[in-house]
């Protein structure tokens, strides 16, 4: 059958490619060879924060005596947990199976290739396979798992992403290797449930592509809550012959052997670019991602990719608007390129991370002159009312003009907070009118207004 606009893969970034196609006029369909929703919502982004709560709601049953709640010796059930957000994520891709019918386009279930311009190939589960004809194919591949040599995945005793939302028991140790938001999330996670956690990590801190401040305070908050912090280190090789597994560790002292039940190797995501036929039309890729322009398009006419499999920042949100963008200019339209500096990211650990824009170092080398303002939530009332101090809202502006170069929290619910610095930078606000914007008394939001304050010297509150 011939389509407008073939979409190949379902995940963040393939379904708004395709409703925002439908939306324009275009008849679409989208290959899928899992599940709807892709790994984001099937085995990422929705799961995840669904264990995360439960791990939330124990923490609160085991603090309870804190508010004045007695809550006598809570325990928790690991298998209900892993339930829980099995559940949540099979909602939310039938939710997405909802918005396909809707929109009126085919699903396709199958793996894709692209086979001549044009052209895409789809084998069924089965085998069979099947030509489909578009004008407009859109490449949505996604990542996964990196996998090192010195730690190659079993599922079993070294495990990825993937193994580790649905272990069938609970491991009484673990050691995580990289620190970034999937590994930090896990190490919250199996560490509240219980878990010895180590976390192992190459560069000198984790969380490494956060501000400085970020990551020290998440190091002791994680030293606080238990957990074994190994920066500047890194996994030689594992040894799995024994019941559990023994990792040989050089650090900057020498080399160790850490024992646990289980490793898990959360050390990046690499691009699904392999097999889909981009060499046989010639589409152009650097360092195994898809060379694209400012709209999405590849080096061959007609054929679009996005999210993480292009050299952007691989983030669900990121992915999206790069797949509207994609269907719009695919449809005649005009879309504003991505401003891939102001990306908010967010880790879902606790405290939270979020941030967007310049690092203090970052705007430093790009020849800023600065103010930098850090307002710690000690000093809030709504901090302090919920029983959540930790951690700060650190604001960077340039000195000259007053620009929002950039905005750094970690706390309670910061990833709720993020958006007021992404719009306020979208929106070319200064200083001054953050000043100058009455925010909500008591509440954690109005700690950007005071970081900002701090950076001016006008602070009120501490």
């Amino acid at each position: 059958m011939a389509y407008d606009v073939i979409v190949l893969g379902s995940g963040p970034g393939g379904y708004p490619a395709a409703i925002r196609a439908s939306q324009l006029g275009k008849k679409v369909a989208i290959v899928e060879k899992e599940s709807l929703g892709g790994v984001c919502l099937n085995w990422g982004c929705i799961p995840t924060k669904a264990l995360l709560k439960s791990a939330q709601v124990y923490e609160y049953a085991k603090h309870a005596a804190d508010y004045g709640i007695n809550i006598a010796n809570p325990t928790h059930n690991f298998d209900g947990i892993i339930k829980r957000s099995r559940g949540v994520a099979d909602k939310m891709s039938k939710g997405v199976q909802f918005l396909m019918k809707k929109n009126k386009i085919d699903v396709i279930m199958g793996t894709g290739k692209l086979v001549a311009p044009g052209k895409l190939e789809v084998t069924a589960a089965d085998g069979a396979k099947q030509i489909h004809e578009a004008k407009n194919i859109v490449i949505a591949t996604g990542g996964r798992a990196r996998q090192l040599p010195s730690m190659p995945i079993d599922g079993k005793k070294i495990i990825g992403y993937r193994e580790a939302m649905v272990l069938p028991t609970q491991p009484r140790s673990m050691i995580i290797c990289g620190s970034g938001a999937i590994g930090s999330e896990f190490a919250y996670f199996y560490n509240s449930m219980g878990c010895k956690v180590t976390i192992v990590e190459f560069m000198p801190r984790i969380v490494p592509v956060e501000d400085e401040d970020i990551s020290k305070e998440l190091e002791k908050q994680y030293k606080k809550q238990g957990m074994t912090i190994m920066t500047s280190s890194e996994v030689l090789s594992v040894d799995t012959a024994g019941e559990g597994v023994k990792a040989t560790v050089k650090t900057a002292t020498g080399e160790v052997v850490l024992e646990a039940d289980i490793l898990l190797s959360a050390v990046g995501v690499v691009a699904n670019i392999e097999n889909i036929g981009l060499e046989a039309l010639g589409i152009k890729t650097d360092k195994g991602k898809i060379i694209v322009d400012a709209y999405q398009q590849t080096s061959v006419p007609g054929i679009y990719a996005i999210g993480d499999c292009t050299p952007g920042q691989a983030l669900a949100h990121v992915a999206a608007k790069e797949g509207i963008n994609a269907a719009e200019h695919l449809s005649g339209h005009h879309p504003e390129a991505m401003d891939y500096n102001n990306i908010p990211g967010c880790t879902y650990c606790t405290p939270e991370i979020a941030s967007v824009g310049y690092t203090e170092k970052a705007a430093k080398d790009a020849g800023y002159e600065i103010k930098v303002g850090k307002f710690p939530f000690m000093a809030s009332g709504k901090a302090s009312a919920a029983g959540a101090t930790e951690g700060f809202v650190k604001v960077i502006y340039d000195a000259k003009y007053g620009e929002f170069l950039g905005c750094h929290m970690i706390g309670m619910n910061v990833t709720e907070m993020i958006a007021e610095a992404v719009v306020a930078r979208k929106l070319e606000t200064t200083a001054h009118e953050i000043l100058n914007a009455v925010h909500p008394h008591p509440t954690m939001s109005e700690g950007l207004k005071e970081a900002t304050a701090v950076a001016y010297g006008e602070a009120i509150d501490i």
